[in-house]
């Protein structure tokens, strides 16, 4: 990027992608970056997280209430503001080099999360991310500065999910793995039930949240990247698998009702607006959005619902048998 001006006042076509105004880029400065602790200011890496957040906040809030706005990428983003904020302006001529280094910095960052099972512990959780042919993902994120990792994980999934997983989480319960240069722990958090309503407090950062049967994930090998046996896309999914199998296998599940292994992908939170890839097959149990109190109404609704009166027939069946 040195040597790259972008000018905040150029703009595409009229009324239609405009880049943010010198007044917008000096009121994120001023609410990122300057008004930060001092030792956040020491590294490039730190200032980056910052601007991290202020793109994070420019693409959910500014260019949402004000279409005509440029969407930008975080580059072009971190450009713009090193190029227009007085405070970044000095270190503008070496931005290829810090980008960079945030860049890999980023990929040693330690990140935490959650493997959520349902109660048959035949399924897991899983998250699809927000852009066009996003890959499918346990809820996860990297630690913030001094965080412990389980305060991450019920954090990150809290952010990702909706789902306050913090009296569910136990300490000794996670799964460990080294991915490149950086450490992911999961914790398992278990007996979570099916029809537990998910959403996920951020915008634009998650596109669909589904349960999956664990035997449609397993691929051929463990690589962070794969294709489950079902063809999912699946990211951070594989080196996981073969331990939680094992972790199962020696914490037998409390119920003994089973899943419903026919159903292959149940969508339980879907975004509306989502650019992200055609979904998973959905069954018949899907949940349109996430309110519990949408109503079905689909064709064939009253024999979706139905259910055998069991105390009632045991109770004809006895009196049956008595005369």
């Amino acid at each position: 990027m040195a040597g790259t001006s972008i000018n905040p006042s150029s703009s595409g076509a009229p009324g239609r992608n405009h880049f943010p105004p010198q007044e917008l880029l000096d009121d994120l400065c001023s609410r990122f970056v300057l008004n930060v602790p001092k030792e956040d200011l020491e590294s490039f890496e730190r200032m980056l997280f910052l601007l991290e957040q202020a793109h994070w906040f420019y693409e959910d809030n500014s260019v949402e209430q004000n279409p005509s706005l440029k969407s930008l990428s975080f580059k072009e983003f971190t450009s713009l503001m090193f190029s227009s904020c007085a405070a970044l302006r000095p270190y503008v001529d070496h931005i290829d080099d810090i980008y960079k280094d945030f860049t890999s910095y980023k990929f040693r960052v330690p990140v935490t999360g959650g493997i959520i099972l349902d109660e048959s512990y035949e399924r897991c959780l899983l998250v699809k991310g927000w852009k066009a042919g996003a890959s499918w993902s346990f809820p996860r994120g990297k630690k913030s500065k001094d965080e412990e990792d389980h305060t991450c994980a019920v954090r990150e999934v809290l952010e990702e999910t909706g789902f306050d997983v913090s009296k569910l989480l136990k300490l000794d319960d996670f799964i460990e793995v080294v991915i490149g240069q950086q450490r992911v722990r999961l914790y398992i958090i278990t007996d979570v039930k099916e029809d537990t309503a998910f959403a996920p407090l951020t915008k634009k950062e998650i596109s669909e949240i589904s349960w999956h049967r664990l035997d449609e994930l397993q691929p051929a090998g463990d690589e962070a990247i794969s294709r489950g046996v079902n063809g999912l896309k699946l990211y951070m999914v594989a080196p996981f698998l073969n331990a939680l199998k094992t972790w199962i296998a020696a914490h037998p599940t409390p119920v003994s009702q089973k899943a419903d292994l026919s159903i292959k992908g149940t969508t339980v939170w879907k975004a509306k607006n989502s650019t992200s890839a055609a979904p998973v097959t959905e069954n018949p149990l899907q949940r349109v959005g996430s309110d519990p109190h949408n109503a079905d109404v689909r064709p064939g609704r009253s024999f979706r619902t139905f259910r055998f009166d069991i105390p009632s027939i045991l109770q004809a069946m006895e009196s049956a048998f008595s005369n």
